[in-house]
């Protein structure tokens, strides 16, 4: 039996669902289209087929999703991961922190940017841009409500337009929401 692990980490654990996810065999045409996949496709996470148990919202949150953190204008892909790296690190979610940081490292080949942020939490200190965008994600992830002018101008002053703010509203805000169902609906287990 593997370990519940505990600690943030850049590996991407085993995310054990507590709930039976759905068969992609014996899936309903509505789960199908949901999932958007072929009886071929085998690529299928147990997270997206846990989801399929409601494929109504499951139809929803995939497009938006993919919109939300793989758009092609604003923020960078690499911040929009450090957007969910920091709502994450707030929320505990040890799997998509290590999910996030991963591609944040990929796409930078930064790793001391995540390597600090997993040590000091929100202690941490980054460059001015990357500081900034993590601050604000925790802050949001945190206490959305005590979000100020300050906070929007703080952003600003590190050179986010406005284009890019929403974006980092948009990638913060939906993984506070994918840390409550990934938390809720399984673990991450040691590989």
């Amino acid at each position: 039996m593997s370990n519940v692990v505990h600690t943030f980490t850049s590996t991407v654990p085993v995310w054990s669902p507590y709930v039976t996810p759905v068969d992609l065999a014996s899936a309903t045409p509505e789960q199908m289209a949901a999932m958007q996949v072929t009886p071929s496709n085998k690529g299928v996470s147990k997270y997206v087929l846990t989801l399929a148990h409601d494929p109504e919202s499951l139809a929803v949150r995939s497009p938006l999703f993919n919109l939300i953190m793989y758009g092609k204008d604003g923020l960078s892909s690499a911040e929009r991961e450090l957007g969910a790296v920091g709502a994450s690190v707030v929320n505990r979610c040890i799997y998509c922190a290590a999910v996030h940081a991963s591609r944040f490292n990929g796409l930078t080949k930064r790793p001391d940017v995540i390597e600090a942020i997993f040590k000091d939490e929100l202690d941490a200190k980054i460059e001015p841009r990357e500081q900034a965008i993590f601050d604000f994600s925790a802050r949001l992830s945190t206490t959305p409500s005590q979000l100020t002018q300050g906070d929007a101008d703080a952003l600003r002053k590190a050179g986010l337009d406005e284009l890019e703010m929403l974006d980092l509203v948009l990638s913060s805000a939906i993984f506070g929401w994918a840390n409550r169902l990934m938390h809720t609906l399984g673990e991450p287990l040691e590989t």
